[in-house]
């Protein structure tokens, strides 16, 4: 068995997440592709690989490396995952899968017909006790799911001046708090509960309508507090919030508010499932814990333990019980089923991580929100 070997394509706030995962699972880094031949040279020294790629044709050139890792702004996403499906490369993506539901199609049926494997991003379910509550509500602990609703919240771009390229449509797509973070919500609550959305209707506002846009360069998450001096005012076109009544199937009802201008709020993904017999709740700034709560017996608070977890969900914790696992091991878990996977040379097998099609169905869905707030409407996704 050959063991699968990577190039990651963009080192910013993510790429490095890509970058430290696959070391810790022991896979080879090859080369990396930048912006610049120089930021490339800059990102091959730093992570120690043996190689900086100045073009994508260069990347996909070189044989030994068999998965690609596509960490750039969304309006690439396509370009590069279409190029390297044609060189034979499996990809890991990160979201959204491309810009539009008729590229992420095309990405699709390209992926089928190549035989490859592609995976988008949508890490969040690896969290331990993700994997724990979606265990708990398959085998009937709270009963038949009936409501799910929850928010994601963020501060991040709280300021006029806070600036990042996902503020540009032509850069991050004509969306932003939806596709960004509203899908990672999304794609638990379907994941979590195996029900799929199949009506919206969904209230969109910018609430910074002009922001400073500064002369030089800001990454993501950056932390630094001085402002910039030099700056030019820009109108913005992409959201900052969404609220989104969703309809599920088999008669699920739902709710999700997104920000990026919740002061307070660094990263809070809070998602409950309420069933029959009782109901369901984590919170991504509490990672380690579960709350499930009844209405005939005590509610009960879990902590991570794999000790103590489902036999499907306990692999996923790597550490044991009062060892707390967060964001950067989610990566981790991601990849290690992903490139097990590929290890195993059979791709007719089921495919557990999150697929193209999964990107695919989650671009659909923001395009159909995006329709449903312009409407001041309910639009249905169909099946």
């Amino acid at each position: 068995m050959v063991k699968p070997h990577a190039a990651i394509i963009g080192l910013g706030f993510v790429g490095k997440a890509h970058a430290e995962a696959l070391r810790r699972l022991g896979i080879t880094i090859h080369g990396v592709l930048d912006q610049t031949p120089e930021l490339s040279d800059i990102a091959a020294r730093d992570m120690g690989c043996d190689r900086a790629y100045i073009s994508i044709d260069e990347l996909i050139a070189d044989e030994r490396v068999s998965v690609v890792h596509i960490c750039t702004p969304n309006y690439l996403h396509f370009e590069f995952a279409q190029a390297a499906l044609s060189g034979e490369k499996h990809i890991v993506c990160e979201k959204p899968l491309a810009m539009n539901s008729q590229e992420t199609s095309q990405l699709v049926d390209l992926v089928k017909s190549t035989a490859k494997v592609g995976a988008v991003s949508y890490n969040l379910r690896y969290y331990p006790l993700c994997q724990q509550a979606r265990a708990l509500i398959q085998e009937g602990e709270i009963g038949e799911p009936k409501l799910i609703h929850g928010s994601y919240l963020q501060d991040w771009l709280f300021h006029p001046s806070d600036w990042n390229w996902r503020l540009e449509p032509e850069l991050g797509g004509t969306q932003r708090a939806i596709a960004d973070i509203g899908t990672h919500w999304l794609d638990l609550a379907m994941w979590m509960t195996g029900r799929h959305v199949t009506d919206v209707h969904a209230d969109i506002a910018t609430v910074i309508p002009v922001r400073h846009k500064p002369s030089e360069e800001v990454a993501t998450f950056d932390s630094k507090l001085e402002i910039s001096k030099q700056y030019k005012k820009v109108q913005i076109h992409t959201e900052d919030y969404a609220s989104i009544l969703l309809h599920f199937n088999e008669g699920v009802k739902g709710v999700l508010t997104v920000s990026q201008v919740s002061a307070g709020r660094k990263n809070r993904l809070w998602i409950e499932v309420d069933g029959t017999r009782g109901s369901i709740v984590w919170n991504s700034e509490t990672p380690n814990q579960l709350w499930i709560g009844r209405r005939d017996d005590p509610n009960e608070l879990v902590i991570k333990d794999p000790a103590l977890m489902k036999p499907s969900a306990r692999s996923f914790a790597a550490y044991p019980g009062g060892h707390a696992e967060g964001y950067p091991d989610t990566f981790v878990q991601f990849f290690k089923e992903f490139y097990r996977y590929i290890s195993s040379g059979d791709f007719d097998a089921p495919r557990e991580f999150p697929t193209f099609i999964t990107g695919h169905e989650e671009v659909r869905l923001c395009e159909a929100i995006a329709e449903s707030a312009k409407k001041k409407g309910w639009i249905n996704l169909g099946e």
